[in-house]
């Protein structure tokens, strides 16, 4: 049998990739609740889960520290020891914060694409943070009837945009208003 050049390369890469994939494992963390912020070693990996389903990450082998972050709940941390090949499962209940005091404005971003299937999948679902801390996923304020309600105030605003790139602003929250925030256009790539 006679290979074709193209096979060949391809083998070559198949087999050059293995001690790669073998290098890494996988981490499935099943949270209350579900949506929880995951970090690995103080990076922004995804949601835990979505829709009540547990995410699986790639993660690479050894010992990591993770942390779940949710605006209505205390951060939670652990350490985990990941082996290649093999998925790490862990289990956090995250305590709930004491309730904000308003008066609230809503706070709705604007410049990414609205919350769907195809966003989730495949569009600008990075994680944006008030004054430093981690407050939820850009796709779950960009449509009309998303927002986070927010007391009324000055804010910092992060969002790190898996389209447009970082973006820091400063932001005033009205209240009893939705108050709608640009984070990026298409016109400023």
């Amino acid at each position: 049998m006679i290979m074709k050049p193209w096979f060949t390369s391809l083998a070559v890469l198949a087999f050059a990739a293995l001690p790669l994939a073998a290098e890494s494992g996988y981490l499935r963390v099943r949270s209350s609740p579900v949506g929880a912020g995951l970090f690995v070693d103080g990076k922004y990996v995804g949601p835990a889960g979505r829709f009540s389903v547990p995410e699986k990450w790639p993660v690479e082998a050894g010992s990591h520290e993770i942390a779940l972050k949710d605006p209505r709940y205390e951060d939670f941390t652990a350490k985990v020891d990941v082996k290649a090949g093999k998925t790490t499962k862990l289990r956090a209940k995250l305590k709930k914060r004491e309730v904000p005091q308003g008066p609230f404005g809503r706070l709705r971003l604007r410049g990414g694409e609205a919350e769907s299937f195809w966003s989730v999948a495949q569009g600008d679902t990075g994680p944006f943070y008030l004054n430093g801390r981690f407050m939820g996923f850009v796709d779950e304020l960009n449509n009309n009837g998303g927002g986070l309600l927010i007391p009324a105030g000055t804010y910092e605003l992060t969002v790190e945009s898996q389209i447009y790139g970082n973006v820091k602003k400063s932001i005033t929250i009205e209240a009893n208003k939705v108050n709608r925030v640009d984070y990026g256009s298409k016109k400023e790539q």
